[in-house]
């Protein structure tokens, strides 16, 4: 067992490489647990619920287990640290169960050998869902371009696949995917699933819980994260185009947009799949060179130039069979080192498919072309329910010569 000083010293290793993430709430725990090691005093839960949540003498543990919650996430963020990147810490930081004190103790030997869980079955099913997904859409387009292989060799040579398919790079098709929690009810246990706006992680829900205790309880991590409907249409058009070829099948990855990251950015060609809300890290760099603005909500595009506003209609009550008015966005730039990205978006699924099909239509990509390998393009879609019935091109321009991973766009994003 090692002492405070040195448990103190592992701390401040730990908050140097941003181990406990964003939460205050949980920030403010860890360094009550470990002064309290340093000091050689073991707080009881009641001690703990003054100090860190600023709870007064009427605090009832057995009515009120926000500290047990709070204890148990951050024994969770701990756990994560040391699976991923501290597995090679020859000794941990731990709290023991049922205590509420920091430890510092040898790493098991097994432990190097171990994966998170919750992160491989999230992986596995994901995963599987995915293998299905493409299966079905390689199938589909099998049937559906038997006989066109000029045509997809045309496409193959346009903006902006001829540049992405030329690159040595390997590319990473990325879905934008959204997270969602359980909202826990305790004579039905989970009650329902809740999407939240300014949740989009299991970090985020847990910095939330920290800064909101009086909820923990309430709400649960359970792993779950969405596609929307859209992807599933925009992968049929577009993945026969990067998989078709010598070799570039091989070098084709799926991640979710919830996975990506900017060391990713920089070592892969990118195809963004998914609705403008979901972009996750590409969503600064897209806009930062882009004419158009997002608008009070992400069913909404402004144009700079025109000062135009293209609203979607599909974010609001159904309207049965009635056609809706929907957006579709694509834009294609060079990644940091070189690489190319690719954006396929929709305010919603008629637009997103919109834009899929006419980036996998020859005709579509010649309205493109003179604008360069660097440029955006924004479609009208008319559509009933998700399926979309007609659309048109209503903007397409060169991107601004700004560089997006140096001069970040100075927009102030909704939540979505």
């Amino acid at each position: 067992m090692e002492t405070g000083d040195e448990i103190a010293e592992l701390a401040r290793g730990l908050r140097s490489r941003q181990a406990l993430g964003r939460s205050d709430g949980l920030t403010r725990l860890f360094d009550y647990l470990v002064e309290s090691a340093r000091a050689g005093t073991r707080p009881k839960e009641f001690e703990v619920a003054a100090a860190v949540f600023g709870r007064d003498a009427s605090f009832d543990g057995s009515q009120d287990a926000s500290v047990r919650v709070a204890v148990h996430r951050l024994r969770r963020k701990l756990d994560d640290f040391y699976a991923g990147p501290g597995r090679d810490e020859a000794v941990r930081l731990a709290i023991p169960k049922g205590e509420y004190r920091m430890v510092a103790e040898p790493r098991p030997v097994e432990a190097a050998l171990a994966v998170a869980p919750s992160r491989w079955r999230r992986h596995a099913v994901a995963g599987v869902a995915l293998l299905v997904a493409l299966n079905l859409a390689a199938w589909a387009a099998f049937w559906m371009s038997h006989g066109t292989e000029r045509s997809l060799a045309r496409v193959q040579a346009s903006a902006p696949w001829a540049p992405l398919l030329k690159a040595e790079a390997p590319t990473l098709l990325v879905l934008g995917d959204y997270y969602i929690f359980g909202e826990i009810n305790e004579a039905a246990g989970i009650n329902r699933l809740v999407r939240e706006y300014g949740i989009n992680s299991r970090e985020d829900l847990d910095a939330w819980l920290m800064d909101n205790p009086k909820a923990m309880g309430s709400y649960r991590d359970l792993d779950l994260y969405y596609l929307p409907v859209g992807a599933a249409f925009a992968l049929r058009s577009i993945v026969p185009i990067v998989t078709r070829g010598a070799g570039h099948g091989e070098a084709l990855h799926v991640v979710m947009a919830s996975d990506l990251t900017p060391e990713m950015l920089k070592r892969n060609n990118i195809i963004y799949l998914g609705y403008l809300s979901g972009l996750g890290v590409l969503r600064a760099p897209v806009f930062s060179g882009s004419r158009f603005q997002v608008g009070d909500t992400y069913d909404e595009l402004v144009d700079g130039k025109t000062h135009t506003s293209y609203v979607s209609q599909e974010g609001g009550p159904s309207q049965g069979d009635a056609a809706r008015r929907d957006y579709g966005y694509v834009t294609a730039f060079n990644g940091p080192s070189g690489n190319r990205i690719v954006v396929i978006a929709g305010d919603r699924d008629t637009g997103l498919q919109q834009a899929a099909e006419a980036l996998a239509n020859p005709e579509a990509l010649k309205a493109l072309a003179k604008n360069g390998e660097n440029f955006e393009a924004l479609y009208e879609a008319q559509g009933i329910g998700r399926s979309s019935l007609s659309g048109r091109l209503v903007v397409a321009a060169p991107r601004s010569g700004v560089n997006p991973w140096t001069s970040p766009t100075n927009q102030n994003f909704p939540a979505g």
